[in-house]
């Protein structure tokens, strides 16, 4: 369990079952040796959400509860199949600043209230192994929903796996469940039950173009990008790593996406929210680009036999690293606390769903204009890359190379986008591209690596110490770089 911001959080892994049948006997189920009934708690819990519905879409949770030993606000959010992370805030009157900022990405500007109250009677049933450690905990649940005058009751049963405990405990409690008559629930938590049956309405998404055209596969891939940017915004603000990463990557996506496509979606509309989406990959660039080059220095340093280290080389990069982390951290804070970034957010919900700007391909087939666009950006890979080696070794190839990339990135998200309709062809060709691609890119960071050690040379020489070793950490980068030029020489694009 982690603390952050007065907050706690822990990683929820559970499955739930829907029926009438009584809990059978769960002892000799897989390791479970013996049971124990703590008793039967009461538990009250209003949901919070925007009037349509944000969070409950993204499958968000927020509450407060009272009752058990957990009361307090309580926000899920989604990791994977039957798993959740779960963050706890003290009890208080009001939704605790850092749980707003956490769905902010998704509720933008949209006031958060009271959306559905429910009551749960809970008989809750622990499951022992044979040192009395507890594996999971079954509960039993009795519960009654009520939202806008209307009510609804079920009972339901939820299996929780314990920290640390073997997920294979919960096959073997299925498997006794299900022959009692209990069978999985299809609904993803009590909330979404309970929106169902108290028969709540909602906003709903524009009609997307027919399946199979260009328009529903490049909404379709763009609307994923937009989905796993935002599901990953409360990662970043929590500092998960490779969290800043991956939303980095999903803007890029997402950007190229509207770049490439613009037989499909009218750059008049997209240019402006492309520019947006550029300024905050630059944002989360500043962390990410500090996170690359810190783990490229430690491994050179690594590499190294201790006779060609002189001096606090180590002591000197970790100072540096940690000095500049804070910087580039409240860097990316700032940008994701914006305005700008919440305004960026509703225009993309506004452009891939409610009104997508789509021009008359949109609604061709899409293996008739999927081919075009990615034969395009293979054709700017190619002069990129013809471009790169004709130019003078030193900055001007570097910056050339550094082109090439961005085109091969782009030519591979074309690509991906392609597959649904040209299947394993697509899948070839965005494999070369990305091949092309880690190349570039491994001489990219080489470039932006002996740049650094410039500076920190100079840095250890004004503090008096050796730079012998920074000078030996350039020539091998420049080793490397060398290489991939002549690997990148040999790589098929066609």
């Amino acid at each position: 369990m982690g603390e952050r911001n007065g907050t706690t959080s822990t990683t929820e892994i559970e499955r739930k079952y829907e029926g009438t049948a009584p809990l059978p006997e769960l002892a000799g189920a897989g390791p479970v040796r013996s049971t124990r009934d703590p008793g039967t708690v009461r538990l009250d819990a209003v949901y919070y959400d925007t009037p349509d519905r944000r969070l409950a879409h993204g499958g968000v949770t927020l509450r407060r509860r009272t009752g058990g030993a957990d009361q307090g606000w309580h926000l899920k959010l989604p990791l994977g199949p039957g798993a959740r992370e779960e963050v706890r805030a003290p009890l208080t009157d009001h939704i605790p600043e850092p749980l707003r900022a956490l769905v902010r990405s998704r509720t933008r500007r949209e006031p958060l209230g009271p959306l559905v109250t429910l009551r749960t009677d809970r008989r809750r049933r622990l499951l022992l192994d044979a040192e009395g450690i507890v594996l999971a905990e079954v509960s039993f649940d009795a519960v009654t929903a009520e939202r806008d005058g209307n009510t609804a009751e079920w009972t339901e049963v939820e299996v929780e796996l314990a920290d640390g405990a073997d997920p294979s405990v919960l096959d073997a409690v299925e498997e006794r469940l299900a022959a009692a008559g209990l069978r999985p629930s299809p609904d993803a938590s009590k909330l979404a039950r309970a929106l169902e049956e108290t028969a709540g309405g909602g906003a709903t998404d524009g009609t997307p173009p027919a399946p199979g055209t260009a328009g529903h596969d490049v909404l379709d891939y763009a609307r994923r990008q937009l989905d796993i940017l935002v599901s990953l915004d409360p990662a970043v603000r929590r500092e998960r790593p490779d969290s800043v990463h991956r939303m980095r990557v999903a803007a890029r996506r997402l950007r190229s996406c509207l770049r490439s496509h613009r037989t499909v979606l009218d750059r008049a509309a997209t240019r402006p929210v492309a520019e947006e989406l550029r300024w905050l990959g630059r944002e989360l660039g500043t962390d990410r680009d500090r996170e690359v080059l810190a783990d490229r220095l430690g491994l050179r340093l690594g590499e190294l036999p201790p006779d060609l280290v002189n001096g606090p080389v180590a002591l000197r990069l970790a100072r540096r690293d940690g000095t500049e982390r804070r910087t580039t951290r409240a860097r990316v804070a700032a940008a994701l606390d914006s305005p700008r970034y919440l305004a960026l957010l509703d225009t993309l919900h506004l452009l891939l769903h409610t009104a997508p700007p789509l021009r008359g391909p949109a609604h061709r087939p899409a293996a008739d204009v999927m081919p075009k666009t990615v034969r395009r950006e293979r054709h700017r890979l190619l002069r990129r890359l013809d471009q790169a080696a004709r130019a003078e070794p030193g900055p001007d190839r570097d910056a050339a190379l550094h082109r090439a990339r961005k085109a091969a990135k782009r030519a591979r998200y074309a690509a991906e986008t392609a597959r649904p309709a040209l299947g394993e062809k697509a899948r070839k060709q965005g494999k070369r591209f990305k091949r092309v691609q880690q190349l570039l890119g491994d001489h990219h960071d080489s470039v932006v690596t002996r740049e650094a050690l410039r500076r920190i040379a100079a840095e250890a020489e004004n503090a008096g110490e050796p730079s012998f070793t920074y000078g030996v950490l350039y020539g091998r980068e420049a080793e490397l770089a060398a290489g991939d030029e002549r690997r990148l020489a040999r790589v098929r694009v066609r």
